[in-house]
């Protein structure tokens, strides 16, 4: 099945470098062990899995996509981390009042899956990691294959020193049940093709600072009137639009990252609006930490769900990432912001999106250190 990845590869213009192919190696094993038919009379025991890892940019998704395009297995799913996460705790409320609501909740979103493949697997919510733990040992006892891509590797999930601890069982069954992989090396290839034609609609978006009258004219947008501000139903809770505008929606920073809305409200709302316009982005380094951490969860869900997005900042793309009060996933935000064209009125002091990864990547390390005299959560 290696010749599946060396194929991929050829037909998308690149050569897999020494990383990727060690990765894909592995993968192609996985992809043959899925593959085999289990027996009818006896249930063997499940291939195992692979908990893929690597900084931003490197290839998981492509090496992903690749392998779970060609193994022939109907009872295959791919999720994205945060909608399965999303569906759980619905299908969780429904089985409450029962001892096994976990498996039973499983059961109903994945039915007869065998192999189940996370993107983007990362925990950073003390109050999320217990139930994820409980979900990755029903998922694993029911015999399904698993599949993660991840910025981290096992150890490094639930990062904060206050509750780390708290989530090693779930670390440790991650280690001993999964091989883990890392795909190694610095290159982030996603912000180096950045320059390109567009692939999807998210790469279709702009970038845009201050966000002048006549820049908005120039991607056929204008101002919001007061008249057209709309409070949108999410979840019985209500979250305020500057504009709807056919199947547009004009965000405020501040109204829908500064207020606590759920990565879950932001899923809802990209499934009614495929164009976002958010409007206000401050320097994330002198606001509040969790209205940029929920920033950063945004960019998640607008790119995994490919929704073009005119984003207007108050300052060039990499000042506005600039800074030691940033989130955990900030390099992995900036390389997603880097496939946002920058028009040349927005670029006047070489504020490219490019650079920004490269200077996220450090504030990030940075933020890191800076929590080993943490004292409160996320």
């Amino acid at each position: 099945m290696i010749q599946e990845f060396e194929r991929a590869a050829h037909q998308a213009g690149f050569v897999l470098d020494s990383a990727q192919r060690q990765a894909a190696e592995r993968l192609a094993r996985l992809g043959s062990d899925v593959s085999r038919k289990r027996g009818l009379l006896r249930r063997p025991r499940p291939p195992r899995g692979v908990y893929l890892w690597g900084s931003v940019g490197r290839g998981k998704s492509w090496l992903t996509t690749t392998l779970f395009d060609a193994v022939p297995v109907p009872a295959k799913r791919r999720l994205h981390f945060h909608d399965f996460f999303r569906e759980l705790q619905a299908a969780y409320a429904r089985h409450r009042d029962d001892s096994r609501a976990i498996d039973h909740a499983v059961c109903e979103l994945l039915g007869d899956c065998r192999f189940l493949v996370f993107d983007e697997f990362h925990v950073h919510d003390a109050g999320d990691a217990m139930l994820i733990g409980r979900v990755i040992r029903s998922i694993l006892d029911q015999q399904i294959t698993l599949l993660t891509t991840s910025n981290y590797p096992p150890a490094g999930l639930l990062p904060n020193p206050v509750f780390h601890d708290m989530f090693k069982p779930t670390i440790t069954l991650l280690e001993q049940s999964m091989d883990v992989v890392e795909l190694g090396g610095g290159q982030d290839y996603r912000s180096q093709y950045a320059s390109g034609a567009p692939r999807s609609e998210f790469e279709r978006g702009v970038y845009l600072w201050p966000g002048s009258p006549e820049q908005l004219a120039a991607h056929d947008l204008e101002p919001p009137a007061d008249g057209e501000r709309q409070d949108l139903a999410v979840a019985g809770r209500t979250v305020p639009a500057r504009a709807v505008r056919g199947d547009t929606v004009w965000f405020d920073f501040h109204e829908l990252c500064d207020r606590p809305h759920s990565t879950g409200d932001y899923l809802a709302l990209v499934d009614r609006f495929p164009r976002w316009v958010l409007s206000g982005l401050p320097r994330l380094a002198t606001g509040n930490g969790d209205a940029a951490q929920r920033f950063a969860n945004l960019i998640d869900v607008l790119c995994d769900r490919d929704v073009r997005l005119v984003l207007v900042g108050a300052a060039p793309l990499d000042d506005v990432l600039r800074g030691d009060r940033l989130p955990l996933d900030i390099n992995r935000t900036a390389s997603r912001l880097s496939l946002l064209s920058v028009p040349a009125a927005s670029a006047t002091s070489a504020a490219s999106a490019a650079s920004a990864a490269s200077a996220a990547s450090a504030a990030s390390t940075t933020t890191r250190d800076s929590q080993e005299g943490f004292a409160d959560g996320d």
